[in-house]
């Protein structure tokens, strides 16, 4: 089997027209050089080189087998950086899904970070449901996901990078507004509205709060916390929104009020699921320390 060494070798030789001195520049005994030489000629079954004791020569035939492992030389080297790219984060194009719940609240502080930490990094964004990323990261669709745990993930590994709690959101001069804390048995004599079914963290406010799914909606189905947040703004109820969305949502309307949620923390974790195989592991590490810098 013809290495690359020997090709290494060969070349080292045509350039200096001396065993000794392609010896040197290559590290090794004159003696191996020689020998690995006579062995990829045998291999090849022609000769290489005309030498004596006073000069060497390239064979005519030699000089295309020389051409063509510079060739092979220089293809090799394009490997080993296209691998040592591999290995760098964000090198590649990478493909992230990401939950409606997170996506509005972490991306715009996200994507700062990323254009000063990988100004050349492409990410590709996916929002969707939680079931949805699952089986698209399942399936090689895209390479990652950003989800709210828990969630069933068989067969995936989940990286956890954040937690947090909910807040309830209603209007001024409601009744509990003027609390720091409010308890799950407390959110029962308001007109709660959450997300429509198919929506995560619709289960993990009812699963916070302990509550059965029929105390909430009131026959509403919202698909987005905006516009929950303007129903409460509407006085057609109040909501609970995590804590990473109030200040977008809330900041700019002073008629609400944003209560934290009295009940066992965290209320939701924020992880990123990938398959047991995935490559890029180097992309993934960074991208979860940016997202806690932006959160």
């Amino acid at each position: 089997m013809i290495s690359t060494k020997q090709l290494y070798y060969a070349l080292a030789v045509e350039k200096t027209l001396h065993f000794k001195k392609a010896a040197e520049s290559c590290n090794i005994s004159q003696s191996a050089l020689s020998t690995a030489l006579g062995e990829l000629e045998k291999q090849l079954g022609l000769q290489i080189f005309e030498r004596d004791n006073k000069k060497v020569l390239v064979t005519p035939v030699g000089q295309e087998i020389l051409d063509k492992a510079r060739s092979i030389i220089l293809q090799v080297g394009e490997l080993q950086h296209l691998a040592d790219e591999q290995q760098s984060p964000l090198s590649f194009p990478i493909s992230v899904g990401v939950i409606p719940t997170i996506a509005p609240y972490l991306l715009p502080n996200l994507f700062p970070v990323l254009d000063s930490l990988y100004p050349k990094a492409q990410l590709n964004i996916v929002e969707e449901q939680s079931h949805i990323l699952v089986d698209m990261v399942r399936r090689g669709e895209i390479d990652t996901a950003i989800l709210a745990m828990p969630f069933p993930c068989e067969g995936l590994i989940t990286l956890e990078f954040w937690q947090e709690d909910f807040y309830w959101i209603a209007l001024k001069g409601e009744r509990h507004t003027n609390q720091k804390e409010i308890t799950s048995n407390e959110l029962t004599h308001s007109k709660l509205m959450l997300l429509k079914e198919g929506h995560c963290l619709k289960d993990h406010i009812l699963a916070a709060c302990k509550l059965p799914e029929q105390t909430a909606n009131h026959g509403f189905g919202a698909t987005s916390l905006n516009t929950l947040v303007q129903m409460v703004l509407g006085k057609m109820g109040t909501t609970l929104i995590p804590s990473m969305a109030l200040e977008q949502l809330t900041l700019q309307n002073k008629a609400l009020s944003a209560v934290h949620l009295n009940e066992s923390s965290p209320h939701r974790r924020i992880a990123f699921i990938i398959r047991p195989n995935y490559t890029r592991m180097s992309s993934i590490e960074a991208l979860i320390q940016m997202c806690k810098e932006a959160l």
